[in-house]
């Protein structure tokens, strides 16, 4: 293939064209809806030209044979690339991902021990922190808590593992199985950190409508927030090396 042939072969199509247009509105969306739980060193242009890269893909990789919606594909597509570019630039300081995996273990160790949901008391008088200062840690370590298969079959040996491509049926098995037991334990987590997970990423509140919602304030819904997404963090890390032994 000569070299005009390769470049009209990578160019968009007017069918893709249209399509990226169309939908160019649901990447600022995503964006300023992801924005919210990011450390405030991310600029959300980043995050917007990252999204528009992923419309892009989308536009060209769609099939609509396989019965999704456009958007629905370009939303997974979207969020991806947003998610791609967060790790691979990694604003967030080492010392905040080893805080997030110690109070992810520590709740683990109550849940095992008590048999029931951690309560944040418990979880702070077994780190030997105050009150005031946990509460501190869940919420800048909401931050960082972008719960991926990847991630939690790392161990906590790495502070953040890249989605990267997958490749094989076996691995997309895996991925397959981990989406059911994550929707199985956000179905489980405490009912106000369940309500919480649901306004927000299906509903898409941000967290002051949250906030106006529950009568709490804003700063109240991050802890939350941060507290659910550390309790699933603890409970899928279980779920991984469970699974991992039946197999």
């Amino acid at each position: 293939m000569n070299g005009l042939a390769m470049y009209a072969a990578t160019q968009p199509t007017v069918e893709h064209n249209d399509l990226v247009t169309q939908h160019a509105s649901l990447v600022k969306r995503i964006g300023c809806h992801l924005i919210n739980r990011l450390p405030a060193s991310v600029q959300l242009e980043d995050l917007i030209q990252a999204g528009m890269i992923g419309l892009l893909e989308a536009s060209r990789n769609y099939d609509a044979g396989q019965g999704a919606s456009f958007e629905t594909y370009a939303r997974i597509r979207i969020q991806g690339a947003m998610l791609d570019e967060v790790r691979r630039c990694d604003w967030t300081p080492r010392s905040v991902y080893k805080k997030s995996r110690q109070i992810a273990e520590a709740v683990r160790m109550v849940e095992e021990r008590e048999s029931r949901d951690a309560r944040d008391s418990e979880v702070a008088e077994l780190l030997g922190l105050k009150m005031e200062e946990y509460n501190t840690l869940v919420k800048e370590a909401a931050g960082c808590q972008i719960l991926s298969f990847d991630e939690i079959n790392a161990g906590g040996e790495s502070d953040v593992q890249t989605t990267g491509s997958v490749s094989g049926p076996y691995q997309a098995l895996q991925k397959d199985f981990f989406k059911h037991g994550l929707a199985e334990n956000i179905a489980n987590l405490p009912e106000r950190e369940r309500l919480v997970m649901a306004l927000y990423y299906d509903e898409e509140f941000n967290l002051r409508e949250i906030g106006e919602i529950l009568g709490v304030t804003e700063g109240r819904v991050c802890q939350i927030h941060g507290q659910a997404l550390i309790r699933l963090r603890a409970r899928m890390t279980n779920w991984v090396g469970e699974n991992r032994e039946a197999g």
